[in-house]
């Protein structure tokens, strides 16, 4: 999947459009080593085909490469890091 980074002053987005339709993880800065994922929004079309999970995946990742930790607001992402031991590192 083609995960795209949307930023602006306050937080930004992770995208990705597939079969026509698009997905997002949405996320605030709260400062240059911290964001909060707020939101996932996967339509119906697409779900149970592993787009919220790559969404989930490339924040991690993107934390990682940045060096900030993630706060999770987001259900979804919060369930998520719950099943993920590995993720830790990144995910308070």
């Amino acid at each position: 999947m083609d995960i795209r980074n949307e930023e602006n002053a306050s937080g930004g987005r992770y995208v990705v459009d597939v079969e026509g339709h698009e997905a997002e993880m949405t996320y605030s800065r709260t400062s240059p080593k911290l964001i909060i994922i707020d939101h996932t929004g996967v339509p119906d079309a697409l779900r149970g085909k592993g787009v919220g999970q790559a969404l989930a995946l490339h924040a991690v990742e993107e934390a990682r490469k940045g060096g900030w930790k993630i706060f999770a607001l987001c259900p979804f992402f919060k369930a998520q890091s719950q099943r993920h031991d590995e993720w830790r590192d990144v995910v308070n």
